[in-house]
């Protein structure tokens, strides 16, 4: 037996989390706890713990507004991230026009 206490907690090394890390994990929390999973559950998932993702997504918020840059996201990759959201989002509308056309003749 060593000198070690038995049972006794090993030290983990300090781990170092990229930007683009944390924006992808406070995007995932987002989406995820949207749908009613648990933050710890997402923890356990990204092997984070729960109050690091929660003060990551509390950094995030009040540090950007909405729709704000990544941070670590240089403006190019910001400009095609955008025009991706701006496609998504016309085409969403463009289908949540139709429904309601069809809903709107359904019910006459």
């Amino acid at each position: 037996m060593t000198n070690r206490k038995r049972g006794a907690a090993t030290r983990r090394e300090r781990r170092v989390f990229s930007a683009e890390f944390k924006a992808e994990a406070v995007r995932l929390v987002t989406a995820r706890r949207a749908v009613g999973v648990s933050l710890a559950q997402v923890g356990r998932e990204l092997d984070v713990r729960p109050d690091l993702l929660r003060e990551w997504v509390r950094q995030q918020a009040a540090g950007s507004g909405v729709g704000s840059a990544i941070p670590g996201e240089t403006p190019e990759q910001e400009l095609r991230r955008l025009r991706r959201e701006v496609t998504v989002l016309r085409q969403e509308q463009a289908f949540a026009k139709k429904v309601a056309v069809y809903f709107a003749k359904e019910s006459r």
